[in-house]
């Protein structure tokens, strides 16, 4: 097994498209499905995983070759646009008896020197305001462009100089807007082990102001990589950080980070929460939402396939159980009182 992952695993992460030749783009034509799946496939009633509830589970699939990829994601819950690494995507409603409704796809109208090359159209996250405008980070170029709403335009694009440095392929990886308009990029890799990611937080837009931002590091659990970050309805953040192992192939672990935790210079590490591996669903996990629903937070998380016939595309719902969260590092948990014996 050890060999068979390590040729996989050389295969997926050198793309085949190094050349000129263009890479191909998912047809809008060909229809795409979803199919219901289990968390656990060797035993369907299983349900939990860590502190998280599965309440749902689907797959997403295309007869055409060029389908999949989605490394981005936006729901409400009801309405999901999912970005793929190919400056396109997927639009589509579930039904509350969990139905595909209104399927359509969608093509970015402008990516960094054209998109020729696939490294050009690498787009890596996408995260939208109240008005419907769409932000998208791009991979390699380190740029970050901004789209009218249903990406009917470009608005604008920027290469901000605090992400001059972050190597090729490890642009911003994680990205998204705060509630309260401000933006968090996160790079893939640590400066050093141990010692966290380069992290941004934009004071406002910043395809806008590029410069209005500050530094600071995100440590992911050791060996793991940040995938995605989302807001919390609570002002809380989770994070998706992934692994690939030549024994285990890919794993991801979900931490949470606290609220305000990202000021300037500081070191930030999540709490994890929650890791899919054997015998649980585990892909190459790369987006993931929050939404909340009747008092209860909901995640819904997604895979990134890379087109890969030993992968899937998936999404999955999660309700988070906050009465199953592990206690912060450093924080002691109170013993339950015992009850007193009657005397006889």
């Amino acid at each position: 097994m050890r060999v068979i992952w390590s040729v996989l695993l050389l295969l997926l992460f050198i793309p085949p498209w190094m050349g000129e030749e263009r890479r191909p783009l998912m047809d809008p034509g060909v229809r795409f499905t979803i199919e219901p799946v289990p968390l656990y496939p060797e035993a369907p009633g299983r349900r939990r995983l860590g502190a998280l509830v599965f309440e749902q589970g689907y797959r997403l699939r295309s007869d055409d070759p060029a389908f999949g990829g989605f490394s981005g994601m936006l729901t409400d819950g009801g309405a999901f646009t999912l970005l793929s690494d190919s400056g396109e995507g997927v639009r589509f409603t579930l039904t509350p008896e969990g139905k595909l409704a209104a399927p359509g796809y969608f093509r970015l109208p402008g990516v960094p020197r054209g998109g020729w090359r696939g490294d050009e159209r690498d787009s890596e996250a996408v995260t939208s305001d109240p008005a419907g405008r769409f932000w998208v980070t791009f991979e390699t170029t380190n740029q970050i462009w901004r789209y009218a709403p249903g990406f009917a335009s470009t608005e604008g694009h920027v290469a901000p100089p605090a992400m001059k440095d972050w190597e090729e392929n490890r642009g911003a990886e994680a990205f998204t807007r705060l509630a309260n308009g401000r933006f968090i990029a996160i790079d893939e890799n640590e400066v050093a082990p141990g010692e966290g990611c380069e992290g941004l937080m934009f004071l406002t837009d910043p395809v806008r102001a590029p410069r209005r931002a500050y530094r600071f590091r995100y440590r992911p659990p050791a060996g793991y990589k940040p995938t995605d970050i989302a807001e919390l309805p609570d002002g809380r953040f989770v994070l998706l950080n992934r692994r690939a192992d030549l024994a285990e192939g890919f794993t991801v672990v979900v931490t949470l980070v606290p609220r305000g935790a990202f000021r300037p210079g500081a070191i930030v590490a999540g709490l994890p929460v929650a890791r899919f591996a054997a015998p649980a669903q585990h892909d190459n996990f790369e987006a993931i939402a929050a939404v909340r629903e009747g008092g209860a937070i909901k995640l819904w998380i997604a895979s990134d396939d890379n087109q890969a016939w030993f992968q899937a595309s998936l999404l999955l719902k999660f309700r988070l159980d906050e009465a199953a969260l592990p206690p912060p590092p450093g924080k002691v948990t109170p013993p339950r009182p015992r009850r007193a014996r009657a005397s006889s």
